[in-house]
């Protein structure tokens, strides 16, 4: 009877890994890859609500056309693709 607490504590864990951290992981590794697969003419979101087309992409930047407006963004502040 000594071994209920660890084994209340080993399952709480299991469910804690597969129900937060594991969706967390795979949601992360998605954006990751999204992120490496941009392209010029894509229209993404950033982080901060913009909506734009991609018109160059270096390393670390895109820069975005916002009607006669362009900005640079850094990759990582891209939240998703606009859907086509």
């Amino acid at each position: 009877m000594q071994y209920n607490g660890l084994i209340m504590s080993l399952i709480f864990v299991a469910v804690f890994y597969f129900l937060l951290i594991r969706p967390q992981q795979k949601r992360e590794k998605e954006l990751l890859q999204m992120r490496k697969n941009l392209k010029v003419g894509d229209e993404v979101v950033t982080i901060g609500g913009l909506i734009g087309k991609i018109s160059k992409i270096e390393e670390d930047y895109v820069t975005l056309e916002m009607g006669s407006t362009k900005i640079s963004v850094e990759k990582w502040g891209i939240a998703k693709l606009k859907n086509k």
